[in-house]
């Protein structure tokens, strides 16, 4: 009765972390072998993350054939247990990666071959594939020429015709 009391609430005020996050979707790099490459690893500015909060994200890029594709970070959450904390902390824009598939290269070697002069002419068709060979179902079909009568020696030339779906912008061919 001797006081007149008014009640004031305060405001409690928690802000995020201002330490900025930067996730960086990893990059990765095959000799085409015909099979999609991809790579969902990434990794982020540590130091910041409180003990148990972990960080998910979810990174998508993919590359099948010769040539570069961007693997970026689509989305990204922080996790303490089962309860979604991402908004106690601040994140600047992911850092896209690079995909890379590069010529597979495949060295084709015609036969070399010797006989004694028998008045009939030398030829080997064998082509030896070495390198890192043709991708799995892709290959080609060998035409070879060389040839020899008489004594001496001579080229044994040969052609090739890459088999359907064998792609020569997916291989370096010597």
């Amino acid at each position: 009765a001797n006081y007149t009391i008014t009640k004031v609430v305060g405001k409690l005020t928690v802000t995020p972390i201002t330490t900025k996050i930067v996730i960086t979707a990893d990059s990765n790099d095959k000799v085409y072998d015909g099979t999609a490459l991809t790579d969902s690893g990434f990794t982020y500015t540590s130091g910041i993350l409180l003990t148990g909060d972990v960080l998910s994200a979810v990174v998508e890029g993919t590359i099948t054939n010769v040539g570069t594709a961007d693997n970026v970070v689509t989305s990204y959450k922080v996790m303490r247990g089962l309860t979604d904390v991402t908004g106690n902390y601040t994140f600047d824009p992911s850092v896209k990666g690079e995909l890379e598939v590069t010529k597979r290269p495949v060295t084709l070697t015609s036969a070399t071959d010797s006989k004694v002069y028998d008045g009939t002419a030398l030829t080997n068709g064998t082509v030896t594939v070495t390198g890192s060979g043709w991708a799995t179902g892709e290959g080609a079909a060998y035409t070879v020429t060389g040839s020899q009568l008489d004594v001496g020696f001579s080229d044994n030339t040969f052609s090739y015709l890459l088999n359907a779906g064998t792609l020569a912008a997916h291989y370096t061919i010597t």
